[in-house]
């Protein structure tokens, strides 16, 4: 029996060739006693080996390998819970004294040694003696003297000289195997890992790379013929020690959220109190009293007061910043979180499930996102890491693993391609086509397939895709803890400045049950914050989020004409496709729209069914009253993923917690199985209650769609609160709601061009940017005895620099500007600036056309150090004015988008002799009618629940164009599907009620008639 005591994984990035995973099934299948996770300065992979060892039955060691400044060498391993703190303390010391991806330690670092770790020394090719002394200081009765063999054809000698110098040191000797790679057909990758870390090709990486595949795991009669007997017992002997489990960990709450002397059950009850009266000013209703005490009870059971209290804090900190903010996820199942708070969901609206929330049989923290203004979440951010400290508080990572654009650069590199072929070859890889390789695409991109260079190169690429490549940091999830987060997982430094993240990420926590509270950003509430402080300025009295008026039928019949752009989560493709059909008329129907259109009951084939059970043309029937009881507000199919949670409660007899547990299993099994037990209990328990085969089986696949993405209600729930808010901004505000999107600029799924365009189509008049009226962002502008226009910002104009819009706008206050080069001095504006101005029409109002603006910034003299720049009285010269078309490509150039007539309104003469049918034709066509069409491409989207159909929007003068573009079609006009941007179309009008789609037969790119115009599309997965 072995235990290897040296490995490191491909979360010793660029270095290890395997999974955590991989390597525990292989050493487990080899039948080593023990594993070793030893990954350098980092243990950031340790989770998964941890879960997998669990699964696997092999006991895991928990280690890291160090290299201090001076070239010393040692790997150490966790005997205890302290030995493991004083490891992650180490990582951390390392971490955050270097940048992002490195670490530093010097023996100053080692002074105190690890407490309750064993140490095993790395001698180098040439031992140091000095070295193994100084440890053997550090680590009294602790220290071995590592002895790896790896068949490099002085291994006896190696033996020899290690075992006389552990003599002369009085130190153990043990055997490892500096293990980088699970399998030896991995030595490949494993060189081309080394050769991308070092920058260089493997062709030149010349002793970098290891000779052999020996750093292996190796069957164990290899091991027996290459180790003394006792080097090998050594190793389960100190596997032996190294007692400590990542199950011991325990998370513990920050303390100073309670007042002194108070506990925190008290506080907690007294704001629930205090919130509640604030929520039902007349009474709180009995039922939800109820609710809240028997929530109140299970919190104070479990001690989850301060989780509670957390979230709490950091919502009131941000309303007290006039920052908007809402809880979502399971805190819309809490009436305690309602009453705090934390979220917008009246209780008394929704179907509680609390255990999907917070269950005594998880015996585990509950999770609660909070979304913030997306331009102001960093306040929050900041005020976490100055209430809790840097040493408390820390973001979650995120491991960012290869793609296949990434992959195939990094490989073709890595063998010697040349750029060009590397850029030709990645550029082949689309965001439609998955992670998969095809020969297709490295033909298109001039390479054979059968070559064995390039089949060479598509392996290595194919076994990289998938690989942890480094740490980033999470969107917004936070660890905060009572003690030293250090000794609980390592910090280290994010990129951004003023940012530290955690090793571990969001399913790494889930795995161990440790707290994480989501400080996430959302961009629809910095969107509607900004509209209503336009609202209330117009006004001239504050309008609140609380103050949109329910339930308005005009916003509702807005929403089933899909007239949805813009508006939080309904403007898609696919969602505005289905609400013509689902006909949204109230808030529930608004939470089933958001749910609908997701993979889960697109994959579990529950889409159509509601809508031919909601438009009366087939019965609701339910198998029986419990099923009823679950399903009667989605006409009995199962939308939510909290229904299928209820169902198995209900109709298959699961605790709750089971059922939390079959939620777990639901999330997990596309990427590990695991859901064959709770199929059989399932099905058993529905039999047994006299629910019929077919049903069961009708269910468990429905479980199995949900498994693809099962939306939760209290998501919906929390988002449908926003689209509500959206829609009526739109219905009744349209220019305020136009203006705040383009000020909240990047989010949702349509440029400004999009927005602009459907903002005019409501009649709101959008005047251009202009030097003498714009602000630095965009703003309203009163209308003579009407609605208010909408005036583009500064910040429109491409290539101004932010400072340079703000300083424009500070010096109009001293009176307009009437020359250009008035401006340029007053304004303190380069000849860059001017440019952009000019280009963009800013100045027209100055200096009468873009030609003679441009003219005019050419005329702008810098002014000298010592002597102000003259303004001299120039004649002006005979430019004629631009033609529409020119205007027309210059808007394009630098706003992205005009305000004169449509690009293709110029071209219709041509188009309409090529045939090409305009949008507003193509609308009143039958369904089936052939046609030709075309526009420019505003957005591609390939949703994975679509079976390889792209989604494709056109736009021409009189509106859109929907198609539909099969995996096949796609194929075949690849080019023009990727890179035209005046795309032609023939194929058939596909049309059910109001929702019509053009099916594709070919596509043709007319991009040349554009000439220099550019419009750039946005692709979506």
């Amino acid at each position: 029996m072995y235990a290897e005591l040296h490995c490191i994984s491909n979360f010793t990035f660029l270095r290890g060739a395997s999974h955590p995973a991989e390597l525990i099934e292989r050493a487990k299948r080899l039948g080593y006693a023990a594993l070793a996770l030893t990954d350098e300065c980092s243990v950031a992979g340790v989770v998964r080996a941890h879960t997998a060892a669990r699964e696997a039955g092999l006991p895991l060691v928990v280690g890291s390998e160090f290299r201090l400044a001076d070239g010393l060498r040692f790997v150490a391993l966790a005997e205890d819970r302290g030995g493991y703190g004083a490891l992650a303390r180490l990582v951390t010391r390392g971490r955050r004294a270097a940048v992002k991806g490195q670490y530093r330690l010097t023996r100053e670092d080692l002074e105190a040694g690890l407490p309750g770790c064993l140490a095993l020394w790395l001698p180098g090719a040439e031992p140091v003696r000095e070295e193994g002394a100084w440890l053997r200081e550090r680590f009294e009765g602790r220290l071995w003297i590592a002895v790896e063999l790896t068949v490099s054809g002085a291994d006896r000698e190696r033996l020899e000289r290690l075992t006389a110098l552990a003599g002369e040191l009085s130190l153990p000797a043990v055997a490892a195997g500096d293990v980088h790679m699970h399998q030896r057909r991995r030595r490949a990758l494993q060189d081309l890992l080394t050769a991308v870390r070092l920058r260089t090709t493997v062709a030149r990486a010349g002793r970098a790379l290891h000779p052999n595949g020996e750093r292996v795991l190796r069957p164990l009669e290899r091991i027996a013929s290459l180790y003394p007997r006792d080097l090998v017992d050594a190793t389960r002997e100190i596997a032996g020690r190294c007692r400590f489990s990542l199950d011991e960990l325990r998370y513990e709450y920050p303390e100073e959220i309670v007042p002194p002397g108070t506990t925190p059950a008290a506080h907690l009850a007294r704001l629930v109190e205090a919130g509640a009266a604030r929520r039902w000013p007349a009474g709180t209703p009995p039922a939800v009293r109820r609710l809240i005490g028997r929530e109140l009870a299970l919190i104070a059971e479990l001690g989850y007061e301060r989780y509670f209290l957390t979230v709490h804090d950091l919502v009131e900190f941000a309303r007290g910043r006039g920052i908007l903010c809402q809880g979502r996820g399971s805190a819309a199942n809490s009436a305690a979180c309602y009453a705090l708070g934390i979220t917008e969901v009246d209780p008394a609206r929704m179907s509680m499930l609390f255990e999907r929330f917070i269950s005594r049989e998880r015996n585990e923290p509950p999770d609660i996102d909070v979304d913030f203004e997306h331009e102001r979440r960093e306040e929050v951010i900041q005020y976490l890491y100055a209430k809790y400290g840097r040493a408390r508080a820390a973001l979650t990572a995120t491991v960012i693993c290869y793609r296949p654009k990434s992959a195939v650069r990094d490989t073709g590199k890595a063998l010697g391609l040349d750029a060009a072929q590397v850029e030709r070859l990645a550029g082949g890889m689309q965001w439609w086509d998955g992670r998969e390789m095809e020969d297709s695409r490295i033909r298109d991109a001039g390479f054979d397939p059968s070559n064995p260079a390039v089949a060479r190169l598509v392996a290595l690429t194919r076994e990289l895709i998938g690989f942890p490549r480094h740490l980033s940091q999470h969107t917004g999830g936070f660890v905060i803890s009572r003690g030293p987060l250090e000794e609980l997982v390592p910090i280290e430094n994010a990129a951004m400045p003023e940012r530290t993240v955690i090793q571990w990420d969001k399913d790494d926590l889930d795995e161990l049950r440790l707290l994480k509270v989501d400080v996430l950003g959302l961009g629809m509430l910095t969107a509607i914050r900004r509209a209503l402080a336009l609202v209330s300025a117009r006004r001239g009295s504050e309008f609140r989020l609380e103050d949109i008026p329910a339930e308005d039928p005009r916003v509702y019949e807005m929403i089933c004409r899909a007239d949805t752009v813009g508006v939080f989560q309904i403007e898609s493709r696919a969602q505005m496709a289905m609400l013509p059909r689902l006909r949204p008329e109230n808030y529930y129907d608004l939470c089933i729209e958001v749910a609908i259109v997701r993979p889960g009951p697109i994959q579990g084939q529950m889409v159509h069914p509601y809508l031919r059970r909601r438009s009366g043309e087939e019965p609701v029937a339910y198998p029986g009253p419990e099923v009823e009881g679950v399903l009667s507000r989605t006409l009995g199919v199962p939308i939510f993923q909290e229904q299928v949670m209820q169902l198995a409660i209900v109709a298959a007899g699961f605790t709750p917690g089971e059922a939390d547990g079959l939620r777990r299993a639901m999330a997990a099994w596309k990427r590990r199985g695991g859901l064959e037990p709770f199929e059989a209990k399932l099905k058993g328990g529905l039999r047994a209650r006299g629910y019929s085969e077919e049903f069961a089986d009708r269910i468990f696949q429905q479980i199995l769609g949900f498994g693809e993405y099962g939306f939760p209600e209290s998501h919906a729930a929390s988002f449908a609160l926003l689209v509500y808010a959206s829609a009526w901004l739109k219905r009744h505000e349209p220019a305020a709601f136009c203006c705040a999107l383009l000020n909240s600029q990047p989010m949702g799924f349509y440029a400004p061009a999009q927005l602009v365009r459907d903002a005019r189509s409501h009649g709101v008049t959008v005047l251009a940017a202009d030097v003498n009226a714009s602000g630095a962002e965009s703003t309203l502008e009163a209308g003579a005895g009407g609605p208010p226009a909408l005036r583009l910002g500064l910040d429109r104009v491409r290539g101004l620099a932010q400072a340079a819009a703000a300083r424009i706008v500070a010096a109009r206050a001293d009176g307009p500007f009437d020359r250009v080069a008035a401006l340029a001095r007053r304004a303190a504006l380069g000849r860059r600036d001017l440019a952009a101005l000019a280009a963009a029409g800013a100045v027209a109002g100055i200096a009468g056309h873009r030609h003679r603006a441009a003219w005019d910034v050419l005329g702008v003299e810098p002014a000298l150090p010592l002597l102000p720049a003259a303004e001299r009285e120039e004649g002006l010269p005979l430019l004629r004015a631009p033609v529409e078309g020119e205007d027309i490509v210059a808007d394009y150039r630098s706003l992205g988008f005009t305000l004169a007539r449509h690009p293709l309104a110029l071209l219709r003469p041509r188009l309409a002799a090529d045939g090409w049918l305009t949008a507003a034709e193509v609308a009143e066509l039958a369904d089936g009618t052939p046609l030709a069409t075309g526009g420019i491409v505003v957005t591609r989207q390939r949703p994975g629940s679509a079976g390889g159909v792209i989604f494709v929007t056109l736009e021409d003068e009189t509106g859109y164009v929907n198609l539909v573009v099969w995996s096949r079609i796609a194929d075949a006009h690849r080019k023009a599907m990727l890179a035209a941007r005046l795309l032609g179309v023939r194929g058939r009008l596909q049309r059910q009620g109001e929702v019509r789609h053009v099916v594709v037969d070919a596509l043709e790119d007319r991009s040349a008639l554009l000439g220099s115009l550019t419009a750039r599309a946005r692709n979506f997965r």
